[in-house]
């Protein structure tokens, strides 16, 4: 757990332990070494960049989902990015040449629409197709990128047998915050019915959803079948997870402004918004842990819903018990509040934005970003 006095940090603010991430990057940098895989950061789960330094000690790599992670890891982590969009636009498409050393496409129509620019492309750039493998154990239809009629992927039955000659590689995704278990049936899935493209190319991308970095999961199982993939097919094994990097390296800062009760249920409201800062927990939706709180309400004690400061009826959510009453200006703090929420974060209402921190033992706290009127207002016209 994070050893800053929270009472310290000006609220709202979003507080990155620096030690913590680097406990995440030496587990994930000991998976790559010993299974051979490359793995990269999915900024669509992590883009702070403020803690760039950290991750380049590493030599981690990135993989981006637009024109702007791609120029954040050209930029700013000093690495061409691995390139997936669903759809590449022809005005942004020689800039994310320029930043990319893999680009891969959702469809056969957009790469025969690209593939020309790339064949003149100034350096050398792998190309892969995503496909479809019509599985998943994400039990969650928005996060399910293999729901029937997705539109993310090839399927098999849309492939042709032969692969165009430049295309190097497969890429899968459709796994969520999911075990070393349901890779491994995942690829054998893949082998069952992509044999015959496996054999074509010289990697497969198994995108992200491995959450190595939470307790329990199984890294000896992963390593070792990353290994046996890798030595069956002869092929290059990618892993791209996002929220194994940022996983319960931080911390969402709140205040509560004011309690309110109606036909019996009470309310922390506070100055930040489960819409506009934690949208996961609505969208998932989850249950994020309160420091401090009981994570399921306890007879006889107080007990509150969390409500959001947006106009939004549904902006909260419910319910924890704590040991003794609430009082306006208390602390509240929300877990494991780094992945999936700096990306996702809008300025709906205008409602104050969290302020981004780093934190580490050595140096203390330190605010790398604050956010005021002239944000929101630059985003409005």
């Amino acid at each position: 757990p994070m050893t800053i006095d929270i009472n310290k940090v000006p609220s709202p603010c979003y507080v990155l332990d620096v030690d913590l991430l680097r406990n995440n990057l030496r587990l994930i940098n000991s998976v790559r070494q010993a299974s051979g895989a490359e793995i990269i950061l999915a900024f669509k789960a992590f883009a702070m960049w403020s803690a760039f330094p950290i991750i380049r000690e590493f030599n981690f790599k990135s993989t981006a989902s637009s024109l702007s992670e791609a120029r954040l890891a050209y930029e700013e982590l000093g690495s061409m990015a691995h390139t997936f969009s669903p759809a590449y636009t022809d005005n942004e498409f020689a800039k994310i040449m320029e930043c990319s050393s893999h680009i891969t496409f959702n469809s056969l129509t957009q790469y025969k629409h690209f593939q020309p620019q790339i064949a003149r492309a100034d350096h050398p750039i792998s190309l892969g197709l995503r496909i479809n493998p019509e599985f998943s154990v994400v039990e969650t239809d928005i996060y399910n990128p293999c729901t029937p009629g997705s539109r993310l992927g090839i399927v098999a039955s849309q492939l042709p047998s032969k692969l165009p000659s430049d295309i190097s590689g497969l890429h899968i995704h459709c796994l969520c915050e999911s075990s070393a278990t349901d890779l491994e049936a995942l690829m054998q899935h893949v082998e069952e019915h992509f044999a015959q493209w496996i054999k074509q190319v010289k990697w497969v991308n198994f995108g992200g959803g491995h959450l190595m970095t939470r307790q329990g999961y199984d890294t000896d199982k992963l390593i070792s079948i990353i290994k046996a993939f890798r030595e069956k097919w002869g092929v290059e094994v990618i892993l791209e997870p996002g929220s194994a990097f940022g996983w319960e390296t931080g911390v969402l800062v709140s205040d509560v402004v004011d309690i309110v009760e109606n036909n019996g249920i009470s309310t922390a409201i506070l100055n930040v918004s489960f819409a506009c800062h934690m949208p996961d927990c609505l969208e998932m939706p989850y249950k994020p842990h309160i420091r401090g709180a009981h994570h399921e309400p306890v007879s006889g004690l107080p007990t509150y819903r969390m409500g959001g400061n947006s106009c939004l009826s549904g902006d909260f959510v419910g319910d924890w018990s704590f040991d003794k009453p609430l009082q306006i200006g208390d602390k509240i703090v929300f877990e494991d509040m780094l992945h999936y929420t700096t990306v996702k974060t809008t300025m709906f209402n205008g409602v104050t934005h969290p302020s981004l921190a780093i934190y580490d033992q050595k140096h203390g706290l330190r605010i790398v970003r604050t956010f005021g009127y002239e944000d929101y207002k630059a985003r409005m016209s």
